[in-house]
């Protein structure tokens, strides 16, 4: 029987200035929306974990920092619970690591349900798309 494990520890969040410039920077990376999230992706070279993850909140939508650090959380959430969607794709693609990051578009805060929603159809269209 395989047992599923909803973590998210250390080694699957985006780190480094090297891979957040990878990641942003253009060229290699894709990006997709399901309002209030997008999604920006690239495929990386090497890693431990299949998938890496980023979650931004601009300080432009939401001045206190409580208001950003729980739609953070939100979204965290709701990307360990439906991680698993990417296991199959990247399983396909040995040596590669895919690093997300999810940038908050909207200025009001969401319920957790359409916050993880959103994360789900997010992971889905990228699974679709590796």
């Amino acid at each position: 029987m395989c047992e599923l494990r909803h973590t998210l520890s250390k080694k699957e969040r985006v780190t480094g200035k090297r891979l957040v410039d990878h990641l942003f920077g253009g060229g290699v990376s894709r990006s997709m929306s399901s309002y209030p999230l997008r999604a920006v992706y690239c495929l990386v070279e090497g890693g431990e974990v299949p998938v890496r993850m980023l979650v931004s909140v601009p300080k432009r939508c939401f001045k206190r920092a409580v208001h950003r650090n729980r739609i953070k959380r939100q979204v965290r959430e709701a990307f360990r619970l439906c991680k698993h969607l990417l296991d199959a794709p990247m399983s396909a693609l040995p040596g590669q690591t895919l690093a997300v990051a999810f940038v908050w578009l909207d200025d009001h805060q969401r319920d957790t349900d359409e916050v993880a929603r959103r994360v789900k159809n997010l992971l889905t269209r990228i699974a679709e798309k590796l």
